[in-house]
């Protein structure tokens, strides 16, 4: 079959994006269709995030997130510098609130010594050197967390790629053939010696939508925000994280000083009724079957219920997600907090109710399908780009 492309990507956020940039870094005249369904790159996870640049230290070693991570943070930051984009180096404190949390504390010290990041461990009287509203027992200071314009960062990746962007194209079918693979979408079909799918919170129907099964669903959990009132930011110098829990895959209500000054609170993180529920409102019929129908969900539901029932108390009580931030910032009021747009995060799920924990690959025959890319994702998206440009040239061959 004749071809209008060498890879077609399906997904402009930025995974797919670094993607594009990293093919054309790696093989300079390749030619390659980015697929977007949304009239503008980058409007989903890209679009609804914390923008930090995360440093790697709460990733197992030996994983790729905690490589990627490593890398993709200092790599993050001299790309900004070089593209003259907006970037800051903050580093942030991680916060034991009481004497409880301090051996998971002393673990999150331990790895991240582990991973060569510059950790420093503060008794209780160290912290208001850093933070002087923050409460705490003890405080662990990681010089090398940052803060990004992400979705700069995306549309730089895109401009830099050299790739054919096509925005607005829905994909409906694709069909695989010994030479390569057609796309179809809303606006026409793309015909490529290699499909990449990059689609994130449709990465699962993507895949079997291409004929390849990937053993997992995607489970969004929506990520709900508040911004501080000017008075109450004030109280906030930078990033302040709790310690977190270990058997739950979110790092709990944490603050986050932006680029522009103002501060974000949360997320707390409750299952979301569309795979584009950004609010309790936005509800698809057809999401809620899939996951309901997927064994994996229950068997999470059932190992993670309490934890969930204090995340959905947080998010339809404002009382209740200002006690929890209270714990770090004794000074703030229920008052002090306002509404500010949500994310969705596109989690992995395996058959037995597992929370797939690391970026996961898979290549088929013409196809590299992006299975899991949940936070630190546009951290990572350098090296995962060079991840899946390697995977995409192999399977051209």
């Amino acid at each position: 079959m004749g071809f209008d492309c060498d890879v077609v990507i399906i997904g402009g956020g930025i995974v797919g994006l670094s993607a594009a940039y990293a093919l054309g870094l790696a093989r300079p005249g390749i030619d390659v269709v980015v697929l977007e369904k949304e009239p503008q790159l980058g409007l989903h996870q890209t679009g609804h995030n914390s923008g930090v640049i995360h440093s790697g230290l709460y990733y197992k070693p030996g994983s790729l997130k905690a490589r990627f991570a490593r890398e993709g943070a200092a790599e993050m930051v001299e790309f900004c510098k070089t593209q003259e984009l907006p970037y800051e180096v903050t580093g942030k404190l991680v916060v034991a609130v009481d004497e409880t949390e301090l051996p998971r504390l002393a673990a999150l010290a331990e790895r991240g010594r582990e991973h060569g990041l510059p950790v420093r461990e503060l008794a209780a009287g160290e912290i208001a050197g850093f933070e002087p509203h923050v409460r705490g027992v003890a405080a662990l200071h990681v010089g090398t967390t940052g803060l990004a314009d992400f979705p700069a960062v995306a549309r730089r990746y895109a401009e830099l790629s050299g790739a054919r962007i096509r925005t607005g194209n829905a994909v409906t079918a694709i069909d695989r053939r010994a030479d390569g693979v057609t796309v179809t979408t809303t606006l026409g079909e793309v015909r490529a010696r290699v499909m990449v799918n990059c689609a994130g919170l449709y990465s699962d129907r993507i895949a079997r939508l291409a004929g390849d099964e990937p053993g997992l669903r995607i489970v969004p959990f929506r990520g709900e925000y508040y911004e501080l009132s000017p008075a109450a930011a004030a109280l906030v110098r930078g990033l302040v994280y709790p310690v977190p829990d270990p058997a739950f895959p979110f790092l709990g209500v944490h603050l986050t000083r932006d680029l522009t000054g103002g501060v974000h609170v949360g997320p707390n993180a409750v299952p979301a009724l569309a795979r584009e529920g950004y609010g309790w409102g936005r509800i698809s019929l057809r999401d809620l079957v899939e996951t309901a129908s997927w064994p994996g969900t229950w068997s999470l539901a059932s190992r993670h219920w309490r934890a969930e029932t204090v995340e959905l108390r947080r998010s339809v009580s404002r009382r209740a997600f200002t006690r929890a931030l209270r714990r770090l910032l004794p000074d703030i009021t229920e008052h002090d907090l306002h509404p500010a747009p949500a994310g969705v995060r596109a989690q992995a799920v395996d058959r037995d109710g597992a929370l797939v924990d690391d970026f996961a690959f898979t290549t088929g025959d013409r196809t590299v399908h992006v299975l899991n890319a949940p936070s630190p994702a546009a951290t990572a998206s350098l090296p995962i780009g060079r991840e899946i440009a390697a995977r995409a040239l192999g399977a051209m061959r």
